[in-house]
């Protein structure tokens, strides 16, 4: 199938899906949200495929969320009804990512922001570049994270470091999250894709029924609550799309200077 913002590369049992929005720093408009939600789904017909790696082209992995897009369809806002289904469309993509069957390992470069975070995290395996920075910067546009995010940050890194990361909204050196265990390996960024290669070709070398059978068991005994705790995401999200500090925040962001926020 032929897609517009993405670019999938199959070499014998390894796919490489790329996100291929380069010069708008791949950042996720809802048109690039149902692509990539589409091309996970596609891999449950895809019995040659074992491993699929996220990667992106151009500066930056992921610079998140296309937030000229949201401003764009707030000029328009849908009825409430349409717009709690809307807003489910991101949570839609990770779920469509975390419930592929083949193997999933992200090599992030740049910047993964926002849901360029939330990608990797829904991934089995997550490899840096050494000059990658990622983080949930949501906090800072006066958002809540959503996505079914929240949970998979705090089994990768635990509470405390899940709250300071998405609390504060900094965008935390690859260092860093290595050493919290947010990222598995941490390389040099011309060494990246070599690396993620060599590493989705390990996986692919093993039995597939019994790769692909673990990986579900272990997800099922990590997951088991996230959907139970974040089912009411889309909804604090569309609450805070209300408030002036959301509004304040984005401007802010459009442009260039720190916001201030009054909890209104």
């Amino acid at each position: 199938m032929d897609y517009k913002f993405l670019e999938i590369e199959r070499d014998a049992h390894i796919a490489t899906l790329w996100l291929n929005r380069p010069e708008r720093l791949n950042t996720l408009s809802p048109e690039v949200m149902a692509e990539i939600e589409q091309a996970a789904r596609s891999f449950l017909e895809d019995e040659e495929t074992r491993v699929v790696i996220f990667a992106g082209r151009g500066k930056h992995f992921c610079a998140g969320a296309d937030l000229q897009a949201r401003q764009d369809a707030n000029a328009a806002p849908p009825s409430l009804l349409m717009a709690r289904r809307q807003s489910g469309l991101g949570g839609r993509m990770i779920r469509a990512i975390s419930e592929m069957k083949q193997v999933t390992i992200a090599a992030v470069h740049g910047a993964g922001a926002g849901g360029g975070c939330c990608i990797p995290v829904a991934c089995d395996f997550r490899i840096g570049s050494d000059d990658c920075k990622i983080g949930y910067p949501e906090v800072q546009r006066g958002m809540n994270l959503m996505w079914g995010a929240l949970p998979q940050c705090v089994h990768l890194i635990g509470p405390a470091r899940a709250k300071r990361m998405i609390m504060l909204g900094n965008l935390e050196p690859a260092e860093t999250l290595l050493e919290w265990g947010f990222l598995d390996e941490v390389v040099p960024r011309e060494e990246l894709m070599d690396r993620a290669l060599e590493m989705a070709a390990d996986y692919a070398a093993r039995p597939p029924i019994a790769v692909q059978m673990i990986k579900e068991s272990v997800n099922a005994v990590a997951n088991a609550f996230d959907a139970a705790t974040m089912h009411m995401d889309v909804d604090q999200n569309i609450l805070s799309s209300k408030t002036e500090d959301l509004q304040e925040g984005i401007a802010a962001f459009l442009e260039k200077r720190e916001p201030e926020f009054k909890g209104r």
